[in-house]
């Protein structure tokens, strides 16, 4: 997997469920709860899928298979929305 970041128009506010993301030029909000939160600062500490992946093993004692599908699907779904960006 690419090195990730977030979108420059992106800014993330934590809650105590997670985090709330709002992308600025569309003005639409997005949520994560612990484990999204999880996940996203694993991707942008160390641009690692494969530490994400780990950390969500360690977490919640989940079958790797499982938590590097959760990892791709929260990748994913951040790409989708424009939230996330490739760092090339």
């Amino acid at each position: 997997m690419m090195p990730l970041r977030l979108h420059p128009d992106v800014v993330m506010a934590e809650t105590d469920d997670g985090a709330v993301l709002l992308h600025q030029r569309t003005g639409r909000y997005w949520q994560l709860n612990r484990t999204g939160v999880l996940v996203l600062h694993s991707l942008l500490d160390d641009q690692s899928d494969e530490r994400a992946t780990h950390a969500l093993v360690e977490r919640h004692r989940i079958v790797l298979a499982h938590a590097h599908r959760d990892v791709s699907a929260v990748v994913a779904q951040l790409q989708a929305a424009e939230l996330l960006l490739d760092v090339t």
